[in-house]
């Protein structure tokens, strides 16, 4: 049986458009392995099927890059207590407070520097901590000691300033400690 070109191209045009029952049918069966047999198999499953895949020769990746993953899944997951609009709007403010900063101390002088993009990469996990989880002193705990990185100064002075605990003045002293009015490059507890 002689292959035409026609022949060749046909597989290529069939595999463009996907068969939305097959794919539908394929769905169907996981959640019903889901649902009678649990997750833990349907992972079994997925993997033996994507290990098959593999070995044929595709390229098909679960997009992990590491073996850690979420151990909750995410219908169990329970709400943030807090009210999430609001706490983003604070964290922009946050956010642009640190980089207003350290953008007027650049302007007197580069040297005072700072970096902005330490704080802000991680912006939302701090805030997440402070909101949540960390601790100052009281009655029942001795609270917590937390120590950050030195370079996410900026965004801890930012949100400080927002809070109402240090000032302008000492906002516009960032990384020069002026008779006390200023605010030292890396905070440090015996600092005040």
């Amino acid at each position: 049986m002689s292959t035409t070109a026609e022949d060749k191209a046909a597989p290529a045009a069939s595999s463009a458009q996907p068969d939305s029952e097959e794919t539908r049918e394929w769905v169907e069966a996981i959640q019903g392995v889901l649902e009678h047999e649990g997750p833990a198999r349907a992972q079994e499953l997925i993997a033996a099927i994507v290990d098959a895949a593999q070995r044929g020769g595709a390229h098909v990746s679960l997009g992990l890059s590491t073996p850690y993953i979420n151990t909750i899944p995410a219908s169990e997951q329970q709400p943030m207590p807090g009210n999430d609009e609001l706490e983003t709007r604070i964290r922009h403010y946050v956010r642009w407070n640190a980089m207003a900063m350290v953008a007027r101390a650049n302007k007197e002088s580069s040297e005072l520097g700072g970096h902005v993009a330490s704080f802000a990469s991680a912006a939302t996990l701090y805030d997440v901590g402070f909101n949540y989880f960390f601790r100052a002193p009281s009655e029942a705990t001795l609270g917590d000691l937390v120590y950050f990185q030195g370079h996410s100064a900026p965004g801890f002075y930012a949100r400080a300033f927002v809070e109402g605990r240090i000032t302008a003045e000492q906002l516009e002293n960032f990384r020069r400690e002026v008779d006390g009015k200023g605010l030292s490059s890396y905070p440090h507890p015996w600092r005040g």
